[in-house]
């Protein structure tokens, strides 16, 4: 069964805010003819890569099974254009009872607690497994949102997709996020990824929404290579 999409709440933005918001992308990603055509290349560019990274899927899926079972995808509701909300897919990184390990090691260690509440995430998290870390470390794991980019809920290139929990850390500036497709890759991730803090996270999304062009995006997909092939900021 199709999961039914949801609509996050909005932050509140009076309407003079709202216009300012959307008349600032409206000359890039807003205008017709540029969303036509990023949405050219995310079907021709996402089924290729889909289709390439088939074999690969299946090694991967073979060595998850083979270390802690099934299931080998994992689904998380992240937002999207519009604020609906929709599953995005991943390769299984982390164990099976992976909310009781984090709790319990919260409490065992409270000091990493603001490391979460700020990231979201854990430099050392120990509910990933060891095939986990490796495709967390060369992003292998994000190989299914191939879908969701076929799908029409990402684009190869945008703003990272955040969870509802995350929405409030852009504050005013959550409007103009989902103005857009998220991306599979996007400034973010080319920037240093998690070893920059949330509020240059936020910026660098603006800036995308911003200054969006083709050859923007052409030039963030050739960095990500790089960005994959030497695993910086990945975990």
């Amino acid at each position: 069964m199709t999961p039914v999409p949801q609509r996050v709440s909005l932050p509140r933005l009076d309407s003079a805010a709202a216009r300012g918001a959307s008349a600032e992308v409206r000359a890039g990603l807003l205008g017709l003819g540029s969303r036509r055509l990023k949405r050219f290349i995310d079907l021709v560019l996402g089924s290729l890569l889909l289709a390439f990274s088939l074999p690969l899927a299946a090694l991967i899926s073979l060595a998850i099974w083979l270390e802690s079972g099934s299931p080998v995808l994992f689904t998380h509701r992240r937002i999207g254009q519009g604020g609906r909300t929709f599953l995005l897919y991943k390769f299984r990184s982390m164990v099976h009872n992976a909310d009781e390990v984090l709790r319990e090691h919260l409490e065992r260690r409270p000091d990493l607690a603001l490391e979460w509440l700020r990231d979201h995430k854990l430099k050392l998290d120990p509910r990933v497994t060891r095939v986990g870390r490796f495709l967390r470390r060369r992003s292998l794991d994000e190989i299914p949102q191939f879908w969701n980019v076929l799908r029409g809920d990402m684009s190869l290139v945008g703003p990272r997709p955040i969870v509802p929990g995350e929405a409030q850390k852009y504050g005013v500036h959550f409007r103009m996020y989902t103005l857009v497709r998220p991306g599979l890759t996007g400034l973010w991730q080319v920037s240093g990824r998690n070893d920059t803090g949330y509020g240059k996270r936020v910026s660098l999304d603006l800036q995308y929404i911003r200054e969006w062009t083709p050859w923007l995006d052409l030039r963030i997909l050739l960095r990500t290579v790089w960005v994959v092939l030497k695993g910086h900021g990945a975990y």
